[in-house]
């Protein structure tokens, strides 16, 4: 039996649009129409406000998004698809909640070794975090103006379970599951990362979801502790009982857009607090359930 407030999710399959369906599907009553019917980046505003009407959702999550290409497809994709979205809400469910997804690169470089806060100035560094930037000034100014009520989860780095190669704990798994123990080339690097698990950032969806009024609109989602990238695909490789050398090579899965990062770990206390969540899984629980994944995936898997 499904209680509490009814959802309308987009983006439910994606990486973490899937985890986010799960959570939510427990127990509320989740419209989660697919892409092909409702893609938000191309979607016909009368069609959009029709969909509102007909679900008649007190909280829309967009889980929607990609993690590259150019400045305009990222601006289209994060930005205008956002704006459609919140024009129409604005005219027909003004009063409910849009819960966005946002990402830690909005930050930028920050300095080693202090956990960034919400409060912490934003200046992006790459095309993917000024898109996700202006899409979270997008929605706070939408709270003013147009009476929607825009929360935005700032995601640190996913790990766990689902992981694709497009990031640098995916990729290391997937060399690792056709391995066969000879040297392999990764592309480490010497960046310090804040890795959480795919299903806490559900949670925090959830927990967002389920929130009463809040104060503050803008969360950081992260583990809260800073781990050196090479130490991670070791901890990996050691999970996935790899004995031979790993040699940095040339593959940078997100060199395009954090690179020029070197240190980034989120400050959680304002979600702990105003939201009261906190994560559940370490990473060793996330690296596990990766190789886990993975193995099942089989030999000619394309993730």
């Amino acid at each position: 039996m499904t209680t509490g407030p009814t959802v309308l999710l987009f983006g439910a399959s994606g990486l973490l649009g899937r985890r986010v369906h799960a959570a939510l599907g427990v127990d509320l009553r989740v419209c989660a129409p697919a892409r092909a019917g409702c893609d938000l980046a191309a979607a016909d505003p009368v069609a959009l406000a029709d969909l509102l009407a007909t679900v008649r959702p007190d909280v829309v999550v967009n889980c929607a998004g990609r993690t590259d290409g150019g400045g305009t497809d990222l601006l289209r994709i994060h930005v205008l698809a956002l704006a459609r979205l919140i024009e129409a809400m604005a005219t027909t469910v003004p009063g409910a909640r849009l819960i966005r997804l946002g990402s830690a690169a909005e930050y930028g470089i920050v300095a080693s070794a202090t956990p960034v806060a919400e409060d912490h100035p934003a200046r992006p560094v790459s095309a993917y975090g000024l898109s996700h930037l202006t899409a979270t000034q997008l929605g706070e100014l939408a709270g003013r103006e147009a009476g929607v009520e825009v929360v935005t989860l700032r995601v640190f780095n996913p790990v766990g379970p689902g992981l694709s190669p497009q990031s640098v704990l995916g990729r290391a798994a997937a060399l690792l599951r056709v391995g066969d123990g000879a040297p392999l080339e990764i592309g480490l690097t010497d960046s310090v990362r804040d890795f959480v698990d795919l299903r806490d950032i559900a949670s925090a969806v959830r927990a967002a979801v389920l929130a009463g009024a809040l104060p503050v609109r803008l969360f950081n989602v992260g583990s809260g502790h800073a781990v050196d990238v090479r130490d991670a695909v070791v901890a990996l490789a050691r999970i996935a009982g790899h004995s031979g050398e790993l040699r940095p090579g040339a593959f940078t899965a997100t060199a395009g857009r954090s690179a020029a990062v070197p240190w980034m770990c989120a400050d959680t206390s304002r979600i702990r607090q105003v939201l009261g969540w906190s994560p559940s899984y370490d990473l060793a629980d996330s690296l596990k359930a990766l190789w886990v994944d993975h193995q099942d995936a089989g030999p000619h898997s394309r993730r």
